[in-house]
């Protein structure tokens, strides 16, 4: 069962959410909240596995509100607006809702989440300094040393794990491998790459270098990066 909590500064769209959530057997809707601060207080408080947010509020939008959440829980977007949709899936958001939506369109996000929560539970026990993984690619089963790994690239349905000497493309999200890496030696610094620290060879303003390929840097990421410069 998925904790969750909804913020929207219209009640009915609130109305909406716990009506559509009530039909869903894995998700329960414990709190809704018209007020940013409000649901802030509540989740340094309360356990929260699902967060159903609205972007264009006008105290904080829901984009200002999670840069806010030190660790935030599975987010799923709910909002009238379709622009903000490539900002939100870099703050690795699980789907993006454009209202109205239907009980059909709610159900896959919110499996999408569940999905998610449990990948997240079986990788909880996995050791964080693991010399080495299996990758799944095609019918195979690959086993890669993680001390060769260069970057993980995000390629549609697909990841690629780039090394010195090869790459092994796996049908993988970037979300999960980042799980599934489980290391402070990788930091994730694009919603479509992650890197091995120990091959940084420069970083700039809005790039890093991996040997001689040249990295796009997140906006939702820039504050990972200044703690790599500074050591930390």
């Amino acid at each position: 069962m998925l904790q969750a909590i909804a913020i929207d500064d219209e009640p009915i769209a609130l109305e909406i959410i716990k009506n559509l959530a009530a039909e869903i057997p894995f998700i329960e809707v414990s709190a809704c909240f018209t007020d940013v601060l409000a649901a802030a207080n509540y989740l340094q408080k309360n356990k929260v596995d699902l967060l159903f947010l609205d972007i264009k509020m006008p105290k904080l939008s829901g984009i200002a509100f999670l840069k806010t959440i030190p660790h935030p829980p599975l987010v799923i977007f709910t909002t009238a607006y379709s622009e903000h949709a490539v900002q939100s899936f870099e703050l690795d958001a699980i789907d993006y809702l454009l209202k109205p939506f239907s009980l059909d369109r709610f159900l896959k996000a919110c499996n999408k989440a569940f999905e998610q929560f449990e990948f997240r539970k079986t990788r909880q026990a996995v050791p964080s300094a693991a010399p080495a993984m299996f990758i799944k690619s095609g019918y195979e089963h690959v086993r890669v040393e993680l001390d060769d790994i260069l970057y993980i690239e995000s390629v549609g349905n697909y990841v690629q794990f780039v090394m010195a000497k090869q790459s092994i493309t796996s049908r993988m999200t970037i979300g999960e491998v980042e799980i599934l890496l489980h290391s402070s030696a990788f930091a994730r610094i694009h919603r479509s790459y992650i890197v091995s620290k120990k091959y940084i060879r420069k970083i700039d303003k809005r790039t890093v270098w991996i040997n001689q390929k040249e990295i796009p840097i997140g906006e939702a990421y820039l504050k990972g990066i200044e703690k790599i410069i500074k050591n930390k």
